[in-house]
């Protein structure tokens, strides 16, 4: 076990299309809960961590002494990634300077978009030059391994816009781009606003002419597609989020965390209160898990997602199925491996339910 997720809930504003765990407001339990982070991370055998995540939520919401305070609890050496998610509105030069001296060594800055009328429709606090500023801001901070976030087939956005897009990141140059279609989750505003007809979904057509877009424009770049929504430079790849697509298993810390362990999955707490009632009775705080009898199965859909590595079937049935999406385009060798086609990377659920 050498990989550790810690949640962090705490938001300045809930965005429209978010699903996520998470609160706006409610700082002011930030002190308590990093308490019980401790805590729980105690309850835990002792690791040494070769990665450890901070996600939410907001984890750049907190004063970065309270992150420093929860990684002098963690064994690591000095080539552990240490990575935090930073909302651009939350960090200043001195700010990005204290993470870097507490310990992060790795920053994923939710951008989202360079154009600031998308930025305003998906509800995001800050504006392209923000998000410009902030990043040259975190290289001035020392910070050599920054990844962005982007989003794309977004209501308002065509391919102009998604080629400004491109050309931002051009000119920043971060070492990592984790670049996702936009997803309507059930329950959030854009849901609502998408049953109502306020909002569009982008035509799909329109959607794979982006995302054609993006895969060969940043491969121009010189980035490495690893992953279906993931690119980086060469050896620059997310080592965390790496392990959950090569199924190996993590602790998660916090509310409404998910966590693999002990061949089981599930996920935390989703209150406070309950969070801190399990811990003070040293019980794990978890509100659902699953026993994982059949590991092969999650192992060939995640591995299919990394596509210079993807997976090596050893079933024979596992083998007939790789030869048969063979056969139909979906997948090809590769060093006695089989990985996505460029046409079952479009067509990636599909494939993925073949082996359910």
């Amino acid at each position: 076990m050498d990989a550790i997720y810690i949640h962090i809930p705490f938001c300045m504003k809930k965005c429209a299309y978010c699903d996520f765990h998470s609160f706006e407001g409610k700082l002011d339990e930030s002190k308590r809960y990093v308490d019980y982070l401790i805590k729980d991370f105690k309850n835990w055998p002792t690791y040494e961590y070769d990665t450890i995540y901070f996600g939410g939520g907001t984890p750049s919401l907190l004063d970065p002494d309270e992150i420093g305070r929860i990684l002098k609890e963690m064994n690591y050496n000095k080539n552990s990634e240490i990575t935090l998610e930073l909302n651009p509105a939350t960090a200043n030069l001195n700010k990005l300077k204290a993470f870097k001296k507490n310990g992060i060594n790795r920053l994923s800055i939710g951008i989202q978009s360079f154009n600031d009328d998308i930025l305003t429709t998906l509800g995001r606090l800050h504006s392209s030059e923000k998000a410009i500023n902030t990043f040259n801001n975190a290289r001035d901070a020392g910070f050599d391994n920054i990844s962005i976030d982007l989003m794309f087939a977004v209501p308002g956005q065509g391919i102009d816009e998604l080629k400004k897009d491109l050309e931002t990141i051009k000119l920043l140059n971060p070492d990592h781009i984790s670049i996702y279609s936009l997803i309507w989750e059930e329950g959030t505003p854009f849901w609502d606003m998408l049953q109502k007809g306020i909002l569009k979904e982008c035509d799909n057509d329109l959607e794979a002419d982006m995302f054609e877009l993006i895969i060969d424009t940043l491969k121009d770049m010189g980035y490495v597609h690893y992953e279906i929504s993931n690119f980086s430079k060469p050896n620059m790849e997310a080592r965390h989020n790496s392990k959950y697509w090569e199924n190996k298993e993590y602790i998660a810390l916090g509310i409404g965390a998910s966590f693999y362990t002990n061949n089981f999955r599930g996920k935390n707490v989703l209150s406070f209160n309950k969070y801190y009632e399990a811990i003070d009775n040293s019980e794990k705080p978890w509100l659902e898990k699953e026993e994982i009898f059949d590991k092969k199965e999650y192992e060939y859909m995640l591995g299919l997602r990394l596509l210079n590595k993807g997976i090596l079937p050893t079933e024979n049935k596992i083998i007939d199925l790789c030869q048969k999406l063979e056969n139909d385009g979906f997948l090809k060798k590769y060093e006695n491996r089989y990985i996505l086609t460029r046409k079952g990377l479009f067509l990636g659920n599909s494939v993925f339910e073949k082996f359910l």
